[in-house]
This record gives C-alpha cells, structure tokens and sequence, in this order.
C-alpha cells in the first residue's frame, strides 16, 4: 500500500529511533522502485543538454569534415576537366590533320580530273 508524502512525514517524526527512520526511508524507496521501474532510466535536464552539445560539437566535426571533402572533389573534378579539354583539343588537332591529310589529295585529284575533262571537250 502507497504511503502519502504527509503519512511518510508523520511515521518519520513518530519514529522513536534512527534504525526505525531508516527502514520507513528504505521502504519508501522501495515502493517508489517498484512504482517507477524505469526512474534510474530517466535523463535530466543536465543530461540532455550535455547529449545536446556533444550533437552539436559532432555536427560542426561532420560539416568541417565534409566541406572538406567537397572541396576535394572540386578539386579534382576541375583536374579532370582540364585533363579531358586537352585530350579533347589534342583529338580535335588530330582529326583535323587526318581530314587534310585526305582532303587535299582528293581535292588534287579532282582538278586534275577536271582538267583532264576540259581537254577531252
């Protein structure tokens, strides 16, 4: 059976001895165990604000951490870029030699093949 705060208060003052306010304060503890199970369980105020700025401390770590991270693959993806433009250029340049490089006997051959049709008309 619960025990009221006042009927705790009034056994505690009628007690005749120490030994008598100690057992009444340990039962009282062991209803309030049996009552509440999960008490110890309970975060506090000063819990929650201690788990509150180590989130907050590790969210500052992650964001550094990752912003780093960001400007590394920056970084990197304009390496690469400059990279693929070159071979890009490079690519062009060839394929611009390999066009004249047909072109220009094609076109020779089409005068001489034009010429040689003016002296057959």
């Amino acid at each position: 059976m619960a025990m009221s705060k006042i009927e705790l208060y009034e056994a505690l003052t009628a007690a005749p001895d120490e030994k008598t306010r100690a057992r009444l304060i340990a039962e009282a503890f062991e209803r309030l165990e049996e009552r509440y199970p999960h008490l110890p369980d309970l975060a506090t105020q000063g819990h929650l604000r201690e788990t509150e700025l180590r989130l907050q401390q590790e969210i500052e770590q992650l964001r550094a951490e990752l912003k780093a991270d960001i400007e590394k693959l920056r970084a990197d993806l304009t390496l690469d870029i400059e990279r693929l433009r070159g071979e890009v250029r490079t690519e062009l340049a060839h394929s611009r030699v390999e066009l004249l490089r047909w072109l220009v006997p094609l076109m020779l051959a089409q005068v001489a093949a034009i010429a040689a049709l003016v002296k057959l008309l």
